[in-house]
């Protein structure tokens, strides 16, 4: 079994962003989604129209390698820093509403699930979601690569 922390992250995210879009219909973008800023430290709107699934699949990743993970370390995690002109840049949280929306659809399709406390942490099926993806992203390395084998844990 591969880990998802043992595959590019850019492959594990996109892969599982197809998968989200495709299979499960409660995770889809609101329609003021189209014209939010990401955050504050942003300029303009994102260019892809799929922003939404990748964020819902980086958020999926972020809570599987943190555990349990609030909103507010979300936030940390997605911010960037505020271009200011001639002064210094300012580090800026990203926006907390697509990161609690999506945090929502991802427990109403029962990938996430809140836990006593506070935060949120998987569900046996979105660490199954995880895996799976990781699975199959390994084995298509391990064709481009062949000496990537040794890392397969039995």
């Amino acid at each position: 079994m591969v880990s998802p922390k043992a595959v590019p992250a850019d492959r594990l995210i996109k892969e599982l962003a197809e998968i989200i879009k495709e299979n499960y219909p409660q995770i889809k973008p609101p329609i003021w989604a189209q014209y939010v800023k990401t955050g504050s430290h942003r300029e303009r709107v994102p260019d892809n129209p799929d922003w939404w699934y990748i964020r819902a699949a980086a958020i999926l990743r972020k809570i599987y390698l943190r555990g349990e993970v609030g909103v507010e370390r979300l936030r940390t995690a997605f911010g960037g820093r505020k271009q200011r002109g001639t002064r210094k840049c300012h580090f800026r949280k990203s926006g907390g509403k697509i990161i609690r929306k999506i945090m929502q659809q991802l427990e109403d399709a029962k990938l996430v699930k809140k836990i006593e406390g506070g935060g949120r942490t998987l569900t046996p099926e979105g660490l199954s979601l995880l895996y799976t993806t990781s699975n199959k992203i390994f084995r298509s390395l391990m064709k481009e690569n062949p000496e990537l084998k040794k890392y397969i844990i039995a």
